[in-house]
Formats: C-alpha cells, sequence, structure tokens
C-alpha cells in the first residue's frame, strides 16, 4: 500500500475573518471545520485585505492564513482556497514567522504588516532619501520615493518598484521607487536592526503604512522602522505560488 493511501487528514478546526458562505463552503470541502475564534481553533483563515490587516491590531493565537483574490508568494489564492486546507490537514504546510514593522510617530508606534512607504507629496516631483540600518549609513538616493517592504509585502508595491521578492526570516526589502540613477541599490537588510529613512531635499513627502496615507513631511524628517511584534503564518507547501 502506498504512503499515500496510508496518509490520513487531521481534523483541523478553523476560525475565519472576513469570509461568507462561500469561504465556509471552501473549508468544509478542503475537510477541515469551522468554528469561533474563541473556540480554540488550530489556524485562523483571513479572507482578504481587511480581514488580513485585522492580524496587526488583533493577531490571533494560532497561525495565520491569508487569502486574497489572486493570492501571492507568501497568499493563498481565493479559488485554491479549499485546496489549501486540505494541504494543511494532511500535514503539506509549514509556518513562517513575519515581522510586523512599527513606525514610531513621536510616542505612538504605527504598525505595518506589508510596507512601509516614503512617496513624493506632488505628482512628477522627485525627493532625495538617506537609509541608515543601525549604525551604519547605507547611502542615499534620488528617487519618487523609498518602500520598507516585509516578506508579506513584498511581492506587492516593493517588487512592483524592482525589488525582490523575499522569503519568510530573510529580512526586509529597501527598494527606492523610480530612482534618478540607473544603479541605485536594492538591499534585503535584518529586520532587528532599527532602520531609518531620512528626508533630505525640500519638498512635501507622504507616509503611507500598509496603502494607507498616515502624514506628510518634510526636509530633515527621520522615520524610524523596526520590527515591534511578529506573526505566524500558514503556508500550504503543496498550493504555494512560485
Amino acid at each position: 500500500m502506498s504512503h499515500d493511501t496510508d496518509r490520513r487528514r487531521a481534523t483541523v478546526n478553523v476560525a475565519v475573518r472576513g469570509g461568507d458562505d462561500a469561504v465556509a463552503s471552501a473549508v468544509g470541502v478542503g475537510g477541515a471545520t469551522v468554528v469561533a475564534e474563541d473556540d480554540d481553533p488550530d489556524l485562523v483563515v483571513a479572507v482578504g485585505d481587511e480581514a488580513i490587516q485585522s492580524a496587526v491590531t488583533t493577531p490571533p493565537n494560532v497561525p495565520l492564513l491569508p487569502v486574497t483574490a489572486e493570492g501571492g508568494r507568501h497568499l493563498v489564492a481565493r479559488d485554491s482556497l479549499d485546496a489549501a486546507i486540505a494541504a494543511v490537514a494532511a500535514g503539506d504546510r509549514r509556518v513562517d514567522t513575519h515581522p510586523i514593522l512599527g513606525l514610531r510617530d513621536g510616542d505612538a508606534v504605527v504598525r505595518a504588516l506589508r510596507d512601509v512607504t516614503l512617496v513624493t507629496d506632488a505628482p512628477a516631483s522627485i525627493s532625495e532619501y538617506a537609509v541608515t540600518v543601525g549604525e551604519e549609513r547605507l547611502g542615499s538616493v534620488r528617487a519618487d520615493g523609498v518602500v520598507v517592504a516585509t516578506p508579506l509585502g513584498s511581492d506587492g508595491y516593493a517588487a512592483a518598484a524592482g525589488g525582490p521578492v523575499v522569503e519568510a526570516g530573510a529580512g526586509v526589502a529597501v527598494v527606492p521607487i523610480a530612482p534618478f540613477s540607473t544603479t541605485a541599490s536594492r538591499r534585503v537588510v535584518d529586520p532587528d536592526a532599527p532602520l531609518t529613512v531620512s528626508v533630505e531635499r525640500d519638498g512635501a513627502v507622504a507616509v503611507v503604512v500598509d496603502g494607507v496615507r498616515r502624514d506628510v513631511v518634510d526636509r530633515g524628517a527621520d522615520l524610524q522602522v523596526e520590527r515591534v511584534d511578529s506573526l505566524d503564518v500558514v503556508t500550504p507547501t503543496r498550493t504555494e505560488n512560485f
């Protein structure tokens, strides 16, 4: 008898954030049972950007399975949810720890699950940014902006700006947006090292955290970004996207 024939699925209890009856049905087709989040589920399925983002302010006590319409490197596509649940139930999955970044704004800390972006506020304008990690100044770049992306966010805006898709645990990506120089570097840095992005040219610069505009700064601003928390994320290994 083959190994696959012998394999038995574990009983998996799943809580759902942001789902509907179709999501509950897909979870059932995958072989899991939908339970309330306070009933000790094995994982939480978060469907859609708002539900995924809720993990920043209300982190689950168990790993998160993030689901979007199209999926991604660390995300499950909505139409593959039943297969993803089946893979998890069969043990074909891993759990990775992803950083949650904090942007210090005075005494407050704004949390980012995906990325922190500085971008010139006026269309078709350019600024200059310096990046320092720990005690090391990595250099400065004239560009439309700079995006600092976690692995979960590295296949979004940062990738569109030419940055790498970062594996869990590999660091955070620091990517210039439309740099004036074609040789501007794109870095992957230690998320546990304090990172500072400084604005070194006159002109309004918008501060955007996970797609939400938070502030406008100008020359002399030093934005400090560092890991403030972590989130465990489930990746079904037989359904992940390369």
